[in-house]
């Protein structure tokens, strides 16, 4: 496995941002739902309803509009400083996977091999 940088910014111990509730929000962008999204990623639709109010409730600007369900269902859109946050997010995960690579390099070099695990 190739290592990768993924980052956690914790603004307080109550607002933190990371990979999960990004990758959430992108999966919304792709699917359009927040249900759609949450069954992507093998999670309830309660936990990323929750992930996502988190998120919401952190900023000034919200991150995500949604329109509640009906006969047709409920829809979700990543708003423009939505996406203006998942870009900044991947931007300072590919500069500092880059900025390291080479530390990340020799330090995955050093790890012990995993053991190996029995049928």
């Amino acid at each position: 496995m190739t290592p990768r940088v993924t980052i956690r910014i914790d603004f307080s111990s109550q607002q933190q941002l990371g990979h999960g509730k990004i990758k959430l929000l992108e999966m919304i962008d792709t699917h359009g739902s927040i249900s759609s999204a949450a069954r992507a990623l093998g999670m309830s639709y309660r936990r990323a309803w929750l992930l996502m109010d988190e998120v919401n409730s952190m900023f000034e600007m919200s991150v995500l509009e949604t329109q509640l369900g009906g006969k047709g269902g409920g829809h979700a859109r990543v708003t423009e400083f939505g996406h203006k946050l998942i870009g900044l997010y991947r931007e300072m995960e590919r500069d500092t996977s880059r900025r390291f690579a080479d530390e990340i390099t020799d330090l995955a070099a050093k790890l012990r091999p995993l053991p190996v695990e029995s049928e």
